[in-house]
């Protein structure tokens, strides 16, 4: 029997068009803000690092309160559209607040502008908007092929935005006159496309009714209003290993995505041109962009994601391994090529990201009877906030720690060694812890056997 299907075309493509405005706020700063901050205000680059880590504090908290909060909503939008709506205006103005820091506070007041507006857009907006946006899968489709569609075709907006950012941002500022004033202007320009994306993709889609999402069985008073407290869906979640095992991975995800957004540094110093961050972006993100675009239909073909998942992150390995060889080497081709084989490899994981949750959301269903979608995809707010914090931060500690000077025509030994360490090694260390935990992570056959 065929399963049905709940979405035409252009819900899917609505749908992944969200993640232009997600992407709008996470390449810019994962690329961009730790070099505005240090070669254009003068911010010293370990205590940003410092900062930046001291806000991922509020962001663990937020996560699992926001994504408890979504299950416990109940409006003539949904669960999750009203968060993912209202939520993206908080997220633009805190953007552009980043980079409008004023030339004439103090040091520490400019610090201290920073670290608001950082964690009042991490924290609180961009958690709202996330979690919500990635709560969608599992509330406006019950088909698993649709879900892993829907991821595929989100996270080919999310690289092709990812890509075009970190292509033409350099150029803009540029022609924008250079400065703050440009990063200004910039930063407005990309919160205005975001809000536009944000909205489409919200009036795109409309979430299932309850009654479908628990396939009309007939709940109790209680368990329509969801009342569990904030502790006891936390409870439910790390009860739930798959869970923990989705949140390592899609946090070391982050971490190597904000690894290599850090490159702007490796261009600059080591291979002394700026412009090849676009050119490596290309290299990464269109192999993702194919291999995403052939992710559903592998996944139908391999009969499920456990198996194409492992095998794509063991070939991403093998990649980065290559590109750590080729920039020894000295070879800036060899590194692009081999750039290109782990972006394709790492592909299925991306695509099918979302439906791996909802099969996760499914088993803490199975076991417990209770729904969280909401809360169990905190885990992508969590991991991209987290994990994006988390290697800005280590990137600054990591400079800071090497000697560098910030806009010098010359970096000392020590840092050029450190960029290399930073670019070519932790990249492809992350990769390979990433696959030894997706050896475990077979939430499908654990369903099954629940099933059964």
């Amino acid at each position: 029997m065929q399963e049905k299907t709940y979405l035409k075309w252009y819900n899917k493509v609505g749908y992944g068009s969200g993640d232009i405005a997600g992407n709008v706020v996470y390449a810019l700063l994962s690329a961009f803000v730790m070099i505005f901050l240090t070669d254009t205000v003068g911010m010293n680059a370990g205590i940003v690092g410092t900062l930046i880590a001291v806000s991922k504090l509020f962001d663990g908290i937020s996560d699992i309160f926001f994504g408890s909060l979504i299950d416990k909503t109940n409006t003539k939008m949904g669960k999750a559209r009203p968060w993912m709506l209202y939520g993206y205006f908080g997220c633009a103005v805190c953007l552009v607040a980043i980079f409008c820091i004023p030339a004439d506070l103090s040091a520490t007041a400019q610090y201290a502008w920073f670290f608001i507006a950082y964690t009042l857009l991490n924290a609180g907006f961009y958690t709202a908007n996330n979690i919500a946006y990635s709560a969608l899968t599992a509330l406006i489709t019950k088909n698993n092929h649709e879900r892993v569609q829907m991821g595929s075709i989100r996270f080919m907006f999310a690289f092709g935005t990812s890509m075009l950012i970190q292509t033409i941002t350099v150029g803009l500022v540029a022609h924008f006159g250079g400065g703050a004033a440009a990063w200004r202007i910039v930063a407005i320009i990309y919160a205005i496309v975001g809000v536009i994306s944000n909205t489409l993709s919200v009036m795109s889609v409309k979430e299932l009714p309850p009654e479908e999402l628990t396939d009309g069985k007939t709940a109790g008073p209680q368990e329509k209003e969801e009342k569990y407290s904030l502790i006891d869906a936390f409870g439910l979640l790390i009860k739930n290993k798959y869970y923990l095992m989705i949140c390592a991975c899609y946090i070391l995800m982050q971490i190597y995505s904000a690894t290599l957004n850090m490159g702007i540094y490796y261009m600059t110093y080591v291979l002394k041109n700026a412009n090849l961050l676009g050119v490596f972006s290309w290299a990464i993100n269109i192999p993702m962009i194919v291999g995403l675009l052939f992710t559903p239909t592998l996944v139908a073909k391999w009969g499920g994601m456990y198996k194409l998942n492992l095998t794509g992150y063991t070939l991403g390995t093998i990649g980065r391994l290559g590109v750590v060889i080729a920039g020894y080497l000295g070879s800036v081709p060899l590194m692009l090529a081999c750039t290109a084989v782990a972006a394709l490899g790492m592909s299925p994981l991306q695509g099918d990201m979302n439906a791996l949750i909802a099969t996760c959301s499914e088993y803490t269903y199975q076991t417990t009877g209770k729904r969280v979608d909401g809360t169990m995809y905190s885990c992508t707010s969590l991991g991209t906030k987290l994990g994006g914090g988390i290697g800005t931060a280590l990137a600054g500690w990591l400079l800071a720690l090497s000697g560098y000077v910030g806009g010098a025509a010359e970096q000392s030994a020590s840092c050029m060694n450190m960029l290399h360490i930073m670019y070519l090694w932790m990249p492809m260390c992350f990769n390979l812890v990433i696959t030894l935990i997706l050896t475990r992570l077979n939430v499908e056959a654990a369903n099954q056997k629940l099933k059964k």
